[in-house]
């Protein structure tokens, strides 16, 4: 079935719809006109009304537009491609497996993406709260993500030349690996476990701490103080780190050490060993 031009209103408009092509189509006022289809692609449309895509399966969409009255709009729904659109609306994206998106902006990103599994994006930007909560086998590749709690519970990360800005990213994450990208936010990481870092820059207040498995490679981290409390961690950091506090174990090897705080009766001292990088060309 093709529909061309055409204004959809009303609940349930195209409901259970197979093998179904839209072109320049517009919803309206009605809820949930795709819901239970399969085999759906829609090019240039505009979803103006609550709940468009619930339970659908093979959804195909390409510069279209999700109006903010599309909240709520794309949930328990499996294999979606996303190409060069805007989702505006908040909320987008729930209980979702296999999901591709490509040059997609997200201007409200509040609570988008929870529970997903499977999911790839590349040139997404993205702003809003919570994103990604409780989300599992996720890849990144170059986006902008501006959202404060991100990933938190994520399992399976993979984020490659990025730039997140973000309070309290990555807390109570598992397997996140990141790489080439910059990090900047406030108590990064709290209660991750197997959290890497390659060739980042990060900035963060009291970031990397309660970690289990934290490992830094070839890193920078700017304006960030009280680090790595209580962390088990493996750090090879370019430049000086402003303070330390309290890592659980480990080591930590930094070009200079603004200020180092160890209180015995918090952790065990030798557990961690902290060094001063050589100068090029010197043996320490």
């Amino acid at each position: 079935m093709q529909y061309s031009r055409k204004i959809f209103t009303g609940e349930r408009a195209l409901f259970k719809s197979n093998n179904l092509k839209l072109y320049e189509c517009t919803f309206e006022d009605g809820e949930s006109p795709l819901k239970e289809g399969a085999d759906i692609t829609a090019e240039c449309c505009a979803f103006r009304w609550k709940y468009p895509l619930w339970y659908c399966r093979g959804v195909r969409v390409k510069n279209s537009i999700f109006f903010d009255t599309a909240r709520a709009g794309i949930w328990y729904t499996r294999d979606m491609e996303m190409t060069d659109s805007i989702v505006e609306s908040p909320k987008t994206f729930r209980r979702y497996t296999g999901l591709r998106l490509t040059d997609v902006t997200i201007p409200n990103a509040q609570e988008t993406l929870w529970g997903c599994e499977d999911v790839e994006l590349t040139r997404v930007h993205a702003h809003g709260d919570y994103l990604a909560m409780n989300g599992k086998r996720f890849v990144l590749r170059d986006c902008t993500v501006l959202s404060n709690y991100c990933f938190d519970g994520a399992e399976d990360v993979t984020i490659e030349n990025c730039r997140i800005l973000a309070k309290d990213a990555f807390w109570n994450s598992r397997n996140v690996k990141v790489k080439n990208s910059y990090i900047a936010g406030e108590y990064l990481g709290w209660n991750a476990s197997g959290l890497t870092f390659e060739n980042c820059t990060i900035e963060s207040l009291q970031g990397l701490c309660y970690v289990k498995g934290l490992k830094l490679v070839n890193c920078r981290l700017v304006n960030t103080n009280l680090a790595f409390e209580y962390s088990d961690v493996d750090a090879d950091i370019s430049g000086c780190v402003d303070s330390v506090k309290n890592p659980l174990s480990g080591r930590i090897v930094a070009d200079g050490f603004g200020e180092i705080i160890i209180e015995p009766d918090k952790v065990d001292a030798s557990a961690t060993i902290i060094e001063v990088r050589a100068p090029s060309g010197l043996t320490a």
